[in-house]
């Protein structure tokens, strides 16, 4: 059935008591005390608008596996407990339920719903996604970096629609549609013509209740992305651009607005329940997006922020001292956030006072509610599909190997990985390789032990196996000395990775020590780091594998932009299926690696 157009779907949320007081002119003010009128009810002069947002989907339309699928639950007591999360199934019927007796209700999203994407979304280049994001529900969103994984030109496919250029359409008689909502790129441009990929705001309209979006991603998404699918733009400073286009929306008489930021920060909780508003606003929150906060126009109302795939619900002054919420849903669709924007008709903004701010919370996408319906025979019919590929084993695990879900710089799985590609790449012919990294971003799940379906326990199938290595880079294979080498170990946790160090995952062979007490480049020991047992030579040729993500300089490595002699191998999918299948059996399966090759001082 296909999925109906935003202004239906917005005209679907209200109540019949509110249809009929619409229709009859009348306001709350006008009925009998006691009368219930629905939370979202005209209340004087003001209205309560929900705002429910999410971000970081990454084509998750089942249940993510292992750690992945799971979030962390401060309770009254002091403990943490962990909660299955998660699945397009669970959020559709999440965000329908939320909605109920709402009859203002708007879906924003901020960024990155597709791209690093599992099998089953991307294999069809994600078109199961934007379905599925379309029947759900979804008003707006922003592009996250990932959104540009697969370059510009397929960007704008996913919004206006037509079939894949190269593989075509993939069901008979169905013709991608494309996006019902608008991806917003207020601060990517063109560099020729100077004007955005796609439209910089919109304005959501309902009853007399206009809210202006606008949509940023991270200005560094140069650095994060392949430099061939951004070639021909360029990305703007996120807190320049939300502030020219607030004083756009004013002029249209627009004095409600919220911005869509695909970038974010650290809580000091990993508890999605965590109150960072404590002891003061924002303390619990530090990173990017507290700076952007901090300097974005009190002409927005609201921020809802992503990229860092952490749940947090707090309020930091704007620039004219009123708090103002920032909030981010995790990642996966595992959560979701309710803001409350309270709306005065006279004024058309959102009420903000210096002792009240828009009221967030993030709510749990939990698996024991029922599945939507609409969602379980979209995800069975893209199965199907994908059988064929997805269902072949490739290896066999004795437990859960944590990946994405790792709580240690070193990921067990990220050790696999580099092994993988070393061993791809070490023969003679294959580029010689003596040993690999990875960038820890790329490695976008655990692999999980229990089975994800009817492949039994400790079966690692195709379609798990690539929802780890989604982005199917090619391997490089390049000549660094040892002074790049160590300079590249140093960016690590240097530079733009000072903040938030990105720790590179290596191959068997390659030690050190990350002393995490110092600052800067420092943290990188020089006198340990050894290969193979043997001190690294600053002036001997090393022959050094990598994806070519971060043979481009990807996530502020640039050293690596200095390499010469370049070998292209096998794709790093291609590399951890062959290792997967090279390594284990049903007899023999892979065992987790300790992950002690980079030795940790706290």
């Amino acid at each position: 059935m296909p999925a109906t157009p935003q202004r239906g779907r917005t005209a679907r949320r209200l109540t019949i008591g509110a249809a009929v007081l619409a229709a009859a002119g009348l306001t709350a003010a006008a009925l009998p005390a006691g009368a219930d009128t629905g939370h979202a009810a005209r209340t004087g002069r003001t209205i309560d608008v929900q705002l429910l947002s999410f971000n970081d989907f990454h084509g998750n339309l089942e249940p993510p596996q292992g750690s992945s699928g799971t979030v962390e639950e401060a309770q009254p007591d002091g403990t943490k407990k962990t909660v299955p999360a998660g699945g397009v199934e669970y959020l559709a019927q999440s965000l329908r339920t939320a909605r109920k007796d709402h009859p203002y209700s708007v879906t924003a999203a901020a960024g990155d719903l597709v791209g690093a994407s599992p099998l089953l979304s991307g294999l069809f280049h994600d078109e199961p996604t934007v379905e599925a994001m379309n029947k759900l529900g979804l008003d707006v969103t922003s592009v996250g970096n990932h959104e540009f994984d697969e370059g510009r030109t397929e960007l704008t496919r996913l919004q206006k629609g037509g079939c894949h250029p190269k593989d075509g359409c993939y069901e008979k008689g169905r013709k991608f549609r494309g996006a019902d909502f608008p991806y917003l790129t207020a601060n990517v441009t063109d560099e020729k013509t100077g004007k955005p990929l796609l439209k910089p705001y919109t304005v959501w309209r309902h009853k007399g209740v206009k809210i202006g979006f606008i949509g940023v991603t991270l200005e560094g998404t140069p650095d994060i992305v392949n430099a061939e699918g951004i070639k021909g733009l360029k990305f703007h400073d996120e807190v320049a651009t939300i502030n020219k286009y607030a004083k756009v929306l004013n002029k249209q008489g627009v004095k409600s607005i919220v911005a869509l930021i695909h970038e974010g920060g650290m809580p000091a909780s990993t508890s999605y329940n965590y109150h960072c508003d404590s002891p003061g606003p924002g303390d619990g929150i530090s990173g990017p997006i507290t700076d952007i906060a901090k300097h974005v126009t009190s002409k927005v109302d609201a921020l809802v922020t992503g990229h860092t795939h952490q749940a947090y619900a707090c309020t930091i002054p704007d620039p004219s001292g009123r708090p103002r919420t920032v909030t981010s849903a995790a990642s996966y669709g595992k959560l979701y956030t309710d803001t409350t924007l309270t709306y005065d008709r006279r004024t058309r903004d959102i009420v903000r006072t210096s002792v009240k701010a828009p009221g967030a919370a993030n709510h749990v996408v939990d698996r024991t509610q029922p599945k939507a319906a609409d969602m379980t025979s979209l995800i069975t019919r893209w199965n199907k599909l994908a059988a064929p590929v997805a269902g072949r084993p490739v290896g066999h695990i004795s437990a859960d190997i944590a990946g994405r879900g790792a709580t240690t710089p070193e990921s067990p799985l990220g050790d696999v990985i580099s092994d993988a590609q070393l061993e791809a790449t070490a023969a003679d012919g294959k580029g010689g390789a003596q040993l690999a990294l990875m960038n820890p971003g790329g490695v976008r799940s655990d692999l999980a032990f229990t089975a994800s379906g009817s492949e039994g326990d400790g079966v690692v199938t195709y379609g798990e196996a690539f929802t780890v290595q989604p982005f199917t880079n090619m391997m490089n294979v390049v000549d660094l000395t040892g002074a790049q080498l160590l300079t590249a170990l140093q960016q690590q946790v240097s530079g733009p990775n000072e903040t938030s160090p990105k720790i590179l995952q290596v191959s068997k062979g390659l030690t050190y020590t990350l002393d995490l007490t110092k600052k800067g480049a420092d943290r990188v020991v020089k006198d340990t780091v050894k290969l193979n047992g043997t001190a690294l030579d600053p002036a001997k040729t090393y022959r050094v594998a990598m994806n070519e993500f971060l043979a481009g300089g990807g996530d502020g490595f640039t050293a690596f932009k200095t390499a010469t002699n370049k070998y292209v191998g096998p794709s790093d999918l291609d590399a951890f299926t062959a290792y997967l299948t090279a390594h284990s059996s049903a007899t023999n399966p892979l065992t987790p690696p300790k992950a002690d090759r980079i030795t940790v001082v706290k």
